[in-house]
């Protein structure tokens, strides 16, 4: 917000200085409110699959062991006095454990390799899906004949439309046996292996409980002779039921955890990813899982869902990638995890780039990854650090122009592929965050060279900046356009306020486009409801008028003048608005008559508009904009017709006295700088009778002006002018009326002038600035100035 007594600053920040001042400061990084981090819900994931890890190893030393036993000792060194009945229950225990070992593991590779289920209600659907689109393609084969196809391939090749072809598997799909059809698909196989280690692990409880209990090894007799192989024999059952009941407790743990308690649809919940379902949940727990199976046990607990979705970011797997996108976007727009998950991707300088190429995919199947990406890339630029990342990648600004796209004809071929592809909701939404992506982006200077540099990018931003009368008057009509309008307006303050040459290059080139003025004026003249877009609009034309050649299109534009009058003098406007928009206004319409002689008689010829200007004095509200607008109309209106013109200013000399005796700072300089001007169309007696009705007199006056001199014994940033105007009213006062040399002197004004000249700046000698950069030079420099108010009082 513009605090009255101040005015908008020209550089790539949106506040701060003003036109009227320079600024020196630099402009801080806005600090966002952070949140305390929350505990990260995959932290379930990884303790979960830890303990099931724990539980495995143990089942599968247990079963080496027993394995190793019975190889060694049993069938090894007591084969020939194993009874028939115990070799052969050894051997099957030993059969069915493999087989279990075996199956275990490519139970995990198959069930970490599919994105389904191992429920039979996904391959239910699986399978009816495919029988619904083998009966689809025969009704179209049937209903299409060779010329018809032609035509087709002849429009899609016109169209730009891109057919999907597969040319890898899917893991799930795969038939692991010819000529078997869905049977033998993985992801059967894999339930297939899930009930087979169920019912060796009971096979191995059932033979181990019943020779434990019975304690029969071959009798009584060979029980005798040989104790060894009796303990031998007690010690592997004991050790096969051992592992079976261990893997039935991990397989009861895992049902229990994944079907009763849900704990993978809970951690999905609380990771904001229920729309996509829990298949990538799901994944991240059977990555954690096989971690912590293959390697220590602890591996997994190293896992995060965000390092874990870059990892699938940058893989060649449309799946994963999709995957990748979903959860780094669902992450990064969360309250609780947003500051942890960006400052991950902008440290990742390949993700970015995954990133940035995203934008450009066109395939209709690949759009949600193609939004994700760019919801992600406008949370990442929020940050200055980050933005000069995604703008230092080669292409990054071409591919966000790439999802720009108004439906607004302007002259450009439209892309027919995005035109085919994209919805018009999903377009505005793609437009709104590549105009945000470019607005947070152009908060550097060097990033605001780059987008002025980006063929056709300028285009496309004040394409975006047209609104419609029927949409200015009703907002609710389309948010997403009039949301397009404002940040694009946005964006186009930002690029126009850049200071350098790489301002004067951007506003050249803007002001170029035949469209950007007219686009403005259809805001300013239908926007009523819309006053933070005329305030806006205000501000791009403010630094605009910084070059003369653009200074003339605005103000030869027909309407933008009188909208730009019919704004500020509307006292309609309520009082929390008149800070915002009149002030942006009134400084642009100051700007514009500033040093432009036919933009003076433009205004001129509004009826009542100096009667009105007048008027405006008296509202503290917008007495300070109002008074350097007539202050530029009198400097710069033709010098023949100055006095017929503007007889009505004289008028105001009585407010302006008051105010010069009783205002300090911003608002006694503008007054004291208007004050010379009227002085100039007066004699030396309407000068006398200002004095009265003003009620104050001459020696009040000048010596208001001397203490403003011994106030301000250096020039001020802030009220860089106020010097100047001070002296300027002194030598007026004294051509004016001769007789108040001598009060001036009496006062010690030569004493004054001569501390200026000493302590004379360069910024003392310019009217408007950019940045720290003076435009608009004075006629005379301070230090002329000064010489010619000492030479009258000699």
């Amino acid at each position: 917000m513009v605090d009255q007594t101040t005015d908008v600053v020209v550089h790539v920040s949106s506040s701060g200085g003003n036109i009227f001042r320079p600024d020196n400061a630099l402009t801080p990084e806005p600090r966002r409110q952070t949140h305390l981090s929350a505990p990260a819900p995959e932290k379930k994931l990884t303790l979960f699959a830890l303990r099931l890890a724990v539980l495995e190893k143990i089942a599968s030393r247990l079963g080496s062991l027993g394995f190793v036993w019975a190889t060694v000792v049993l069938l090894g060194g007591f084969a020939a006095s194993l009874e028939t009945s115990d070799f052969w229950f050894v051997t099957v225990i030993l059969v069915v454990e493999g087989a279990r070992i075996f199956s275990r593991s490519h139970e995990l590779e198959m069930q970490h390799q599919s994105k389904y289920t191992i429920s039979g209600i996904n391959t239910f659907r699986l399978l009816v899906r495919q029988i619904i689109r083998i009966f689809r393609k025969k009704a179209q084969i049937a209903g299409n004949n060779a010329r018809s196809s032609v035509q087709e391939s002849e429009t899609e090749q016109r169209t730009g439309r891109q057919i999907e072809r597969t040319r890898t598997w899917t893991s799930s799909d795969v038939p692991m046996l010819p000529y078997t059809g869905w049977v033998f698909v993985s992801r059967n196989v894999s339930r297939v292996c899930y009930w087979l280690q169920i019912a060796s692990a009971f096979a191995s409880i059932i033979i181990s409980m019943i020779k434990l209990i019975r304690q029969d090894y071959g009798g009584n007799e060979l029980k005798s002779r040989s104790t060894n192989l009796h303990s031998s024999l007690t010690l592997f059952y004991s050790l096969a039921l051992a592992e079976a009941l261990l893997f039935l407790v991990e397989k009861a743990y895992w049902e229990w955890m994944i079907s009763v308690y849900k704990i993978l649809d809970k951690v999905n919940q609380e990771c904001g990813l229920e729309r996509s379902g829990t298949d990538s949940v799901r994944r991240f727990f059977y990555n954690a899982y096989s971690r912590c199976l293959n390697g220590s046990i602890f591996d997994g607990l190293k896992m995060d869902m965000v390092v874990f979705a870059m990892e699938l970011l940058v893989s060649n797997s449309p799946d994963e990638q999709l995957t990748g996108a979903e959860i780094l976007y669902r992450f990064s727009t969360s309250q609780d995890y947003s500051v942890d998950t960006l400052q991950k991707i902008g440290t990742n300088l390949e993700i970015i780039e995954r990133l940035v190429e995203m934008l450009n995919w066109r395939n209709k199947n690949q759009e949600v990854m193609r939004m994700s990406s760019a919801e992600i890339l406008s949370r990442l630029a929020s940050k200055k650090q980050n933005s000069l990342r995604v703008a230092g990648i080669p292409g990054a600004i071409e591919s966000i122009s790439s999802i720009l796209d108004s439906t607004r004809d302007s002259g450009q071929a439209t892309d027919e592929i995005g035109e085919n592809s994209i919805n018009q909701t999903d377009r505005w939404t793609f437009n709104n965050l590549g105009l945000l992506i470019l607005k947070r982006l152009a908060r550097d200077h060097d990033n605001c060279v780059k987008i002025g540099k980006t063929k056709g990018l300028l285009s496309k931003i004040i394409d975006f900046t047209y609104a419609e009368k029927r949409l200015l008057k009703d907002p609710n009509l389309a948010a997403n356009r009039i949301l397009a309008v404002k940040r694009s307006l946005k964006l186009l303050r930002k690029l126009v306020k850049t200071t350098g040459a790489t301002g004067r290059n951007l506003r050249r080139d803007i002001s170029g486009i035949v469209f950007t003025v007219s686009n403005i004026r259809e805001t300013l003249r239908h926007g009523k409801k819309q006053p933070g877009l005329q305030k806006l609009g205000a501000e791009i034309l403010t630094s605009l008028a910084l070059d003369e050649g653009a200074t003339e299109k605005i103000g030869g534009t027909g309407g933008v003048l009188n909208g730009l009058l019919c704004i500020f003098l509307n006292d309609d406007i309520p009082g929390n608005q008149t800070s915002g928009v009149r002030d942006s206004v009134g400084e642009t319409i100051a700007m514009l008559a500033q040093g432009s002689q036919s933009n003076c008689q433009r205004m001129l010829r509004s009826d009542d508009v100096l009667q009105r200007l007048v008027e405006a004095l008296n509202n503290p509200l917008i007495r300070s904009n109002a008074a350097r607008i007539l202050r530029n109309l009198c400097a710069y209106t033709d010098p023949n017709q100055v006095k017929e013109q503007l007889k009505e200013v004289k008028s105001a000399g009585a407010t302006v006295l008051k105010a010069i005796m009783s205002e300090k700072s911003k608002p006694q300089e503008v007054m004291v700088g208007l004050a010379p001007h009227i002085f100039r169309l007066m004699s030396a007696e309407e000068s006398r009778e200002l004095f009265e009705e003003a009620g104050v007199t001459k020696e009040e006056v000048a010596n208001a002006l001397v203490n403003i001199l011994k106030r301000h014994e250096q020039p001020v940033p802030k009220v860089p002018r106020i010097r100047r105007f001070a002296i300027e009213l002194t030598i007026q006062m004294m051509r004016t009326n001769p007789e108040t040399v001598k009060t001036f002197l009496n006062l010690g004004m030569k004493n004054e002038l001569e501390t200026v000249l000493e302590t004379a700046a360069e910024v003392e000698n310019f009217d408007i600035f950019s940045g720290t950069v003076g435009l608009a030079r004075h006629g005379l420099t301070i230090n002329e100035l000064t010489e010619d108010a000492i030479r009258l009082l000699s």
